[in-house]
């Protein structure tokens, strides 16, 4: 047979050389679009419905938010597992489809039933969402915040963690394979009204009254227009509020004329939830940072 292959060859010059340039052709295009990476991504086709529900024990997020999202998920077609994990204020259902399956025909598919079992969980309690389109290795850079030196002082974790929620994440969002940007560290800022329960029952003041007012009094309202000359003048009511003497501001109920404000109630500051655990680097102490997470299947 080998020698058949020989004489083959040599008669046919011009098949053999024009197969051999087709190989050399696709090898060379091969090389410059095959995904390299360091370790082969055998994740298999998952969808991740995750719940954030900070009040609740494990037991009740089993209960009332793990088994109703089972269950829609179980009438999905093309589906081998079903898994779940309740804890703390989080409960995570992994949905395991068939590998035929499109990755956005079954995020489809899950979207349907999660619209469908979101009626069945309290508002109150969370709201169930769909991860992002990546697999557990898709954490493709990371990076931390670093202050100039001579600076340090003028920028706290706080600080740090407001830059990178709202200006590096926000600029790294915009790359060609990237499908989210987590970040790390620091404190998330908020505003924080530390009431006195004294002064409230002295008031005789709820604590429903204050979150209503708080909430009633950060928006803003649009109105019509005025028409004047050959001029429209459009109504507009600012009440966003953008400084902790607005938060102060705010009044919360009117006792014999007067009204009682938040400053009269309570103290207001800057806050940060309460945390799990904190990113450092290097032994050197805390800091602030992210992890670009890749889009399945992007180079």
């Amino acid at each position: 047979m080998f020698d058949a292959i020989l004489r083959f060859s040599v008669k046919k010059k011009l098949f053999v050389g024009l197969t051999t340039l087709f190989l050399l052709i696709g090898g060379i295009y091969s090389m410059l679009t095959l995904p390299i990476d360091a370790v082969p991504d055998i994740t298999n086709n998952q969808v991740q419905i995750v719940t954030v529900s900070p009040t609740l024990a494990p037991q009740e997020v089993e209960q009332l938010i793990t088994m109703p999202v089972e269950i829609a998920m179980s009438n999905i077609m093309n589906v081998t597992e079903i898994r779940s994990v309740s804890r703390f204020g989080l409960s995570v259902v992994t949905v395991v489809f068939k590998e035929s399956v499109l990755t956005l025909d079954a995020r489809q598919l899950v979207n349907e039933q999660i619209q469908s079992v979101a009626g069945e969980i309290p508002s109150e309690l969370g709201m169930p969402e769909m991860m992002p389109i990546t697999t557990g290795l898709g954490e493709i850079y990371q990076y931390v915040l670093k202050v100039e030196p001579g600076y340090e002082d003028k920028y706290d974790a706080m600080e740090l963690r407001t830059i990178q929620d709202w200006i590096v994440k926000r600029q790294l969002s915009g790359i060609p394979g990237i499908v989210e940007i987590n970040s790390f560290g620091g404190y998330l800022k908020q505003y924080e009204v530390a009431v006195d329960p004294d002064v409230l029952f002295s008031l005789n003041i709820t604590i429903g009254e204050v979150f209503e007012a708080l909430n009633k009094n950060n928006q803003n309202t649009g109105g019509s227009y005025i028409e004047k000359v050959n001029r429209a003048y459009y109504i507009r009511s600012e009440g966003m509020i953008s400084r902790i003497k607005d938060v102060e501001q705010i009044v919360v109920a009117n006792r014999n004329g007067i009204p009682i404000r938040i400053s009269d109630i309570g103290t207001v500051r800057f806050g940060a939830p309460k945390r799990f655990g904190a990113m450092t680097m290097d032994g050197k102490g805390e800091c602030v940072g992210g992890i670009a997470m890749m889009l399945k299947g992007a180079n």
